[in-house]
């Protein structure tokens, strides 16, 4: 039987959860690009004994707290998840098995089998947003399907959901009936041949 992917993927409000990074190195800048990329708006704190000075110039543009000193477990308060991407793979476990313990996400790097979520390739062009997993089987992958997407997808695409979203608030039907309108006047998106 051929392995599947079997990842649920979701878009989170990432302004209104609380995100703790661990690790303020090149992995930790990587995480916080990454995510700040797809949400500018993100609430982050990280938390490290060291910050690069590319960390601290990006967390200063965004809603981003830096706090130099060693992670302690009451970190992990208040939060809804967590990134451990220390150079210290005992304490990313620890703060994997702490972060679990108070039933909180945790993504570790380059450890998949520590992870409950990935940080998978992610495309963007106005109000759509199309992610890309290899269920941690390889990043470069997703970063290659990721460029052809950027590359496939009409820059113009925005104006089509805007115009869209328009013309669906203007029915007079009932959702079911909005559904069906909607879904005959898109299916010539995807042409088959």
């Amino acid at each position: 039987m051929e392995e599947r992917n079997n990842l649920y993927p979701i878009f989170l409000k990432t302004s209104q959860l609380r995100l703790l990074i661990v690790g303020g190195g090149n992995v930790g800048l990587e995480k916080l690009s990454f995510l700040l990329k797809s949400s500018p708006d993100a609430n982050v704190e990280v938390v490290a004994t060291f910050f690069l000075d590319e960390l601290v110039d990006l967390a200063s543009r965004h809603n981003v707290k830096l706090t130099q000193r060693p992670y302690q477990t009451s970190d992990l308060d208040n939060r809804h998840f967590v990134i451990a991407c220390t150079n210290d793979i005992e304490l990313n476990r620890q703060i994997s098995n702490q972060a679990k313990a108070k039933n909180l996400l945790v993504n570790v790097a380059d450890t998949p089998d520590q992870c409950d979520f990935y940080l998978g390739g992610i495309v963007t062009k106005g109000n759509v947003k199309i992610a890309i997993s290899t269920n941690g089987k390889s990043p470069t992958t997703a970063k290659r399907i990721r460029q052809f997407l950027e590359d496939v997808i009409p820059d113009n695409i925005n104006e089509l959901v805007l115009n869209l979203n328009t013309f669906r608030d203007t029915l007079k039907a009932n959702f079911e009936e909005k559904v069906e309108i909607m879904n005959e006047m898109t299916k010539g998106f995807i042409k088959k041949d």
